[in-house]
């Protein structure tokens, strides 16, 4: 077999042939090679809409009307936020592994006090447009997590977190989201 693939240029280009493709679906099946438990942890300004004024929350200019106009939040997502609530977003996709551990990892973040947790399937994610492109939401499972009003910012923030997270870590998340005192900027 070694003497042949040797000695026939055929045989050499179409195992030179084979590879490519095996590669090439390797690669594309991977999806580019990120991590399923990579984390953002900058905080990302969003623009939640006031039903009252028509404007945005905590903003004095509102952000720049895309292609196509954002819904509203639903009544629920803009009254916990009313309500000075810490709103936890967890998307997911139903049927997915990663997803139902996420579901029961963010269950203890209900009893918080002060914390609104929302479960949106995947296929719903499109009414929380809003926030999900305000931080970039990639993938599912993801936890998005929006400051609550009182911290009186210029514009709403939130974070967003891929993949399974702990409880410790969503928990942590959430603290973090609620945090009052000064933060100092990291300069290498």
């Amino acid at each position: 077999m070694r003497e042949q693939l040797n000695s026939n240029p055929l045989a050499q280009l179409a195992v030179v042939g084979i590879l490519i493709v095996a590669v090439g679906f390797f690669m594309l099946s991977s999806g580019g090679g990120e991590e399923e438990g990579e984390s953002s942890g900058a905080a990302t300004t969003l623009g939640i809409a006031d039903p009252a004024e028509g404007g945005t929350i905590g903003s004095a200019t509102l952000p720049p009307p895309s292609s196509l106009d954002a819904p509203p939040l639903p009544r629920h997502v803009l009254r916990a936020y009313e309500a000075d609530q810490t709103i936890a977003l967890l998307f997911v996709r139903e049927g997915g592994i990663d997803d139902r551990l996420a579901k029961q990892a963010t269950e203890d973040i209900a009893a918080f006090p002060d914390v609104s947790l929302f479960v949106v399937p995947a296929n719903r994610i499109s009414r929380y447009a809003e926030i999900s492109e305000g931080v970039g939401v990639q993938r599912v499972p993801a936890l998005v997590v929006v400051t609550p009003k009182r911290l009186k910012r210029s514009v709403p923030t939130a974070s967003v977190s891929y993949g399974f997270q702990s409880p410790q870590s969503i928990e942590q998340a959430v603290i973090d989201a609620g945090y009052r005192g000064p933060t100092v900027d990291y300069h290498p």
